[in-house]
């Protein structure tokens, strides 16, 4: 099996969330890709993607608020996970599993996963998996065991895909 992880970050924690997941993918014995949404790779061809971004606005990042970000002292990882999908034909996105950093768990905190699903359900792709993973604050760092769950939900994904 063949994986394709896709993600954007500010301040480091999806992507070292996205690292736990590639690891975990690994560790199933999956050939993984991991690409930040910038670099712009296809995701043809792979059995899995899985794309990640932090939740900004109770949302996907979008220019103004990656620039609020900035601002603040994040990284700028050029074009952004929103971007990235707009740009993919439909029918060239495999199955999905799709995962966000979020700063609460809450009804009103929102989530960057959620709205991919919502984005790609509409397009008709197969989404097999979302989940959040915690920060402790907007610019972080992981809620303690946060890396150590997403190494374990890479390693599911590879089970998910497998049987979907």
């Amino acid at each position: 099996m063949r994986a394709l992880v896709v993600w954007e970050s500010c301040f480091g924690n999806t992507a070292a969330v996205a690292d736990a997941i590639v690891t975990g993918l690994r560790d199933a014995g999956v050939d993984v890709e991991a690409r930040t949404a910038g670099e712009d790779p296809e995701p043809e061809g792979f059995d899995l993607l899985v794309v990640g971004a932090p939740t900004h606005n109770m949302g996907l990042p979008r220019p103004a608020s990656r620039a609020q970000a900035a601002a603040s002292g994040a990284r700028s990882t050029g074009a952004g996970v929103a971007e990235w999908l707009d740009r993919r034909a439909p029918e060239r996105i495999p199955p999905c599993a799709l995962f966000a950093t979020v700063t609460g768990t809450g009804v009103f905190s929102g989530s960057a996963a959620k709205a991919m699903r919502k984005r790609l359900r509409r397009t008709g792709a197969t989404v097999l998996a979302r989940e959040e993973f915690v920060v402790t604050g907007r610019e972080g760092p992981l809620r303690d065991g946060e890396r150590d769950r997403a190494l374990g939900w890479g390693a599911s994904l590879a089970q998910t895909a497998a049987h979907s």
